[in-house]
């Protein structure tokens, strides 16, 4: 079964993406929390972080999911802030990571 996301990853990484991953499902958690309560601040926080922070980490569409949710609190919407939310969780389940060397990317 093959991906349809595929991050290329500095190989220099390698070591701190397993983490960087897991925050960012805690980032998901927070967010639905955030969501039920109401507090679209958060929302916007944290999907400000994720643009900022995907890409230097290798994860292009991390960087994309978070603007989409950054951009969704803005506007105070809920329901689209979810709909990325479960296209982030989706590429979360499937991403397939190659490790590359720095001059290879």
């Amino acid at each position: 079964m093959s991906s349809q996301y595929v991050a290329h990853v500095d190989r220099s990484l390698e070591d701190l993406i397993p983490r960087y991953l897991e925050r960012r499902r805690g980032d998901i958690q927070a967010i639905q929390g955030a969501i039920a309560l109401g507090d679209l601040a958060t929302v916007q926080s944290l999907g400000h972080s994720m643009k900022g922070s995907g890409g230097g980490y290798g994860f292009q569409e991390i960087t994309r999911f978070g603007g989409e949710i950054e951009v969704a609190a803005v506007a105070g919407d809920g329901a689209a802030v979810l709909e990325s939310v479960a296209a982030l969780t989706g590429y979360l389940d499937g991403v397939q990571i190659e490790f590359v060397d720095e001059d290879e990317e």
